[in-house]
């Protein structure tokens, strides 16, 4: 555990409050855990099982409680496979596989098999969409659709943020707060119960701190599924207006929303993907 967490103490707290959004899950949901080859992965399954399967997976510092204001829509059209991804706090294994290599796709081809799907439509974020990208472009046959919000690995990766984060945890009240507002882009008082997630976990959270490799023009070009790129345009880790580009030149199936006054956290766009998905 303290491989990802700064002590045994704040990774149990972590999941002692995780686990306490999973027992209040909005509609009926199983608990699965497949064994892969980077350790077992928990996944969080909703929906009729006969429903088409669409996989969600979640960004950096997170687990599938982000869908929870999603997944009702979501569950009703489709039985949903809600992620935990390794390495994150969740309650998959602590393992972290190379970002630079196959073994991305590899866990992720292991956690298909264990769900019994052939192929699935994905959505992903920030670190989930790099996720859902990389594994389209290398198993394009096991994905019909998929909807990405913030992703990495098509803009730029911004760095910049990094060092203000750092300067200003230490010195300053407040200052994981303020830090978690900047970066996500969240409102201190609409967005409350978001950023109280994401500043208790990052209190006891060690993230990955290695940039997203960035996926060539002719990966791009090489996707066939219906795509759909949501991004904000004042997103403070990735240049969403250099995504939003890329994917228009270089994904002939895509459809791009770059949402005015948004950052990094894109929250309120469950009914827009429910209805790519369906199309």
């Amino acid at each position: 555990m303290t491989m990802i967490y700064k002590s045994e103490a704040g990774g149990r707290e972590l999941l002692d409050h995780y686990r306490q959004v999973l027992d209040a899950w909005p509609v009926p949901a199983e608990h699965v855990r497949v064994p892969t080859r980077e350790g077992e992965t928990f996944v969080l399954a909703s929906g009729p099982q006969d429903a088409p399967p669409l996989v969600l997976l979640h960004g950096s510092g997170a687990n599938t409680s982000m869908w929870r204001e999603d997944i009702a829509a979501w569950s009703q059209h489709f039985r949903t496979y809600a992620v935990d991804l390794v390495g994150e706090p969740g309650l998959s294994a602590p393992s972290r596989p190379a970002l630079d290599s196959d073994a991305v796709a590899l866990w992720l081809d292991d956690v298909l098999e264990g769900l019994g799907i052939t192929n699935a439509a994905f959505v992903g974020m920030s670190l989930g969409g790099w996720t859902a990208l990389d594994y389209a472009i290398r198993r394009p046959e096991r994905v019909t659709r998929l909807a990405l919000m913030c992703p990495g690995g098509v803009g730029r990766q911004k760095v910049g943020w990094i060092f203000k984060a750092l300067l200003t945890r230490p010195f300053r009240r407040g200052g994981l707060r303020e830090s978690a507002m900047a970066v996500a882009g969240l409102d201190g008082e609409k967005d409350r119960q978001a950023l109280d997630a994401v500043v208790l976990t990052f209190t006891h959270f060690n993230p990955r701190r290695e940039k997203l490799p960035v996926f060539p023009d002719d990966a791009l070009r090489g996707l066939a599924m219906p795509v759909l790129v949501i991004v904000g345009d004042r997103d403070a880790m990735f240049d969403s207006h250099q995504t939003a580009r890329r994917v228009r030149e270089c994904i002939s199936h895509s459809t791009v929303n770059l949402l005015p006054e948004v950052g990094h956290a894109v929250f309120g766009q469950a009914e827009p993907i429910a209805e790519f998905l369906r199309a």
